[in-house]
């Protein structure tokens, strides 16, 4: 009998760049070729792809120095999710990389 939780990730699991019922992070296993995993390649890319179109165009704002509270707020909001999905992202690729 196993003492590992639903809440315990896969040893052999990948990480994916979605979350569950109540925020729980999601793993896939397999061989990294099935449905789920070439799903999950496309949106850590379009992922990766935003945070750095996000990246730059809070570049352009800020080096306007015309922003609102409210603006700067909602981009502070925006740069933190896009943050903690490319977060993500690396930790779930950091966890496929060969030990050794």
């Amino acid at each position: 009998m196993s003492d590992r939780t639903y809440d315990d990730p896969p040893a052999d699991g990948r990480l994916l760049p979605w979350t569950g019922e109540g925020g729980k992070p999601c793993y896939v296993l397999g061989d990294g070729t099935g449905y789920v995993s070439r799903l999950a390649d496309q949106l850590e890319s379009v992922q990766l792809g935003m945070a750095g179109e996000l990246i730059d165009h809070a570049a352009e704002l800020l080096t306007e120095h015309r922003l609102t509270d409210l603006e700067l707020h909602y981009l502070a909001r925006r740069l933190t999710e896009s943050l903690r999905e490319v977060k993500r992202v690396a930790e779930s690729r950091g966890a496929r990389l060969p030990s050794g």
